[in-house]
């Protein structure tokens, strides 16, 4: 099977002006690409041709490790983030805060 760059889940140009549109080619375009490419030049007649990713990350290790892992981990990196993303917590994430360092203020001054 071979894998694919996963699509990008907004335009390369929405999160400017924290990342920009040639940050995302570059990255995104290269780097993460270069993960998939390697990673399918690697795989042809192992025991990873057909597996999914997710299933390669857990049975692999080296070169095909490695690449696998990349792709996985920048295509949580990519999903972590959004348009006008950022703010306060809300929920039960809110709530374990609070209730360890006050507010959210105080958290963020204790990492700053």
């Amino acid at each position: 099977m071979a894998h694919t760059l996963p699509a990008l889940p907004y335009a390369q140009d929405a999160l400017a002006p924290h990342l920009s549109k040639e940050t995302f080619e570059y990255h995104y375009g290269k780097h993460h690409q270069a993960y998939v490419t390697n990673l399918n030049n690697l795989i042809p007649g192992t025991e990873f041709e057909n597996l999914a990713l997710e299933e390669i990350i857990q049975k692999s290790s080296g070169g095909v490790y490695n690449n696998a892992a990349q792709i996985w981990n920048h295509t949580f990196f990519w999903n972590c983030m959004k348009p006008n993303g950022g703010g306060a917590p809300t929920g039960a994430l809110a709530d374990a805060i609070n209730a360890k360092f006050g507010s959210y203020d105080a958290f963020k001054e204790a990492f700053t």
